[in-house]
C-alpha cells in the first residue's frame, strides 16, 4: 500500500511540474553552412521580384500621371467659331435691300 501511495504522489507531482522539454525554449538547430546557399538564392529571387514589381509600379504611375494631365487639359475644339459660319449654307431667299 505504501508503495502505491508513493507512486501516486510521485505521479501527481510530475503532472504539476512542467516537463523539461516544455520548460526550455526551443533550441535552434546547429548552423549549417550548406543552407546558406539556399538562403542567398532565395534572397536574390526576392530582390529580383521586388525590382520587377517596383518597375511595374513606376510604369503604372507614369501612365496614370499622363492620363491625369490629359483629363485636366481644357477641351479644345478643332473648329473655331469663324469656320462654322463659312460652312453654313447660304439662304435660299436673299433679303431685299432698301
Amino acid at each position: 500500500q505504501k508503495k502505491n501511495l508513493l507512486e501516486s504522489q510521485a505521479m501527481s507531482q510530475e503532472q504539476n511540474q512542467p516537463s523539461p522539454a516544455a520548460a526550455q525554449p526551443d533550441r535552434r538547430p546547429p548552423f549549417d553552412p550548406s543552407r546558406m546557399i539556399g538562403i542567398i538564392k532565395r534572397k536574390a529571387l526576392i530582390k529580383e521580384l521586388a525590382a520587377v514589381y517596383h518597375g511595374e509600379c513606376l510604369a503604372y504611375c507614369q501612365e496614370l500621371l499622363e492620363l491625369q494631365k490629359k483629363w485636366n487639359e481644357p477641351f479644345i475644339d478643332d473648329k473655331s467659331p469663324d469656320d462654322s459660319r463659312k460652312k453654313m449654307k447660304p439662304p435660299k431667299r436673299l433679303k431685299k435691300s432698301r
